[in-house]
């Protein structure tokens, strides 16, 4: 796998900086600027200021704001780097609920075929024929706005893809050799499943996680720019752009531009890790 990111610059390129990301997500508030909880530090008496500005402390020490403050006076670079765990936690949480749903679902009706198949098949097309974001917005509104919720919800819109997958390549290797002699010796559909098949499809598997991945990250930043997302202050780079979106025209654009490119950054990232994945998932094939 690892041949993906070494043959594939822009894979590469993509898996530093998502790393990089990480990284400031679990540090978190020990390498921000601003320490407190959530970043949500406020000075009105220094808001709006430039970028790189430097402002006096009341301890005699001085702070600077490579990114400027908000119209709060909030450290703008603290409330983007707060944002990156919760972007890429919610991209994490989601693309694990759609594995355990897609995986199990998918397994079982590659394997079984028949009425099992036929079920699953009709379930996902209903799924597939609605709307993600509208789904999305369902069933926030069903369970209440909050963060738990925006995880649920993108989690269990994002199953459809893995299903389909895990399907398609179940039903290719219930036809091998091996998987004919697993089952002439007697062992249960579950250990041939997952542990004769399931390893046989993580290739295709990977590359929709990743490009899952992406698409959680981007619906995360469009539920909390429309208010179904974080609830402020909970600092998301979507609500950040909601926060500032007027500001686009005026002097005071970065504002609304930083967490903008941060999201498009990051989409782009994973899109690339996801095309290195599948040309090293092809090379594999031949």
């Amino acid at each position: 796998m690892f041949g993906a990111f070494r043959n594939h610059r822009p894979a590469l390129i993509g898996l530093i900086w998502i790393s990089l990301l990480a990284m400031v997500a679990i540090a978190g508030p020990f390498i921000r600027p601003d320490a407190s909880h959530h970043a949500n530090a406020q000075d009105l008496d220094q808001a709006l200021l430039e970028p790189g500005s430097t402002v006096a402390l009341e301890d005699g020490t001085t702070m600077r704001h490579w990114l400027g403050t908000d119209r709060y006076g909030r450290d703008v670079l603290s409330r983007l780097m707060a944002g990156s765990a919760i972007s890429l936690g919610v991209g994490l949480s989601a693309v694990l609920i759609s594995l355990l749903i897609g995986i199990l679902l998918g397994a079982w009706a590659g394997y079984r075929g028949g009425r099992v198949d036929a079920f699953v098949s009709w379930w996902v097309q209903v799924i597939w024929t609605l709307p993600t974001l509208l789904m999305v917005l369902a069933i926030t509104l069903a369970f209440g706005k909050g963060l738990w919720q925006v995880f649920l919800a993108i989690g269990l819109t994002m199953w459809v893809d893995v299903a389909r997958v895990v399907r398609g390549q179940f039903m290719s290797l219930r036809e091998m050799e091996f998987i004919e002699a697993a089952q002439a010796i007697g062992y249960s559909d579950l250990r041939i499943m997952f542990r004769h098949m399931l390893p046989n499809a993580l290739g295709p598997i990977i590359v929709i996680a990743a490009a899952n991945f992406a698409a959680a990250i981007l619906i995360e930043s469009g539920l909390s720019f429309l208010g179904y997302g974080a609830q402020i202050p909970i600092p998301s780079w979507g609500n950040i752009v909601q926060e500032h979106y007027h500001l686009i025209t005026g002097r005071h654009a970065w504002l609304a531009i930083a967490p903008g490119a941060l999201i498009v950054s990051v989409v782009l990232a994973f899109t690339f890790i996801g095309d290195g994945l599948r040309e090293w998932h092809g090379q594999q094939s031949l």
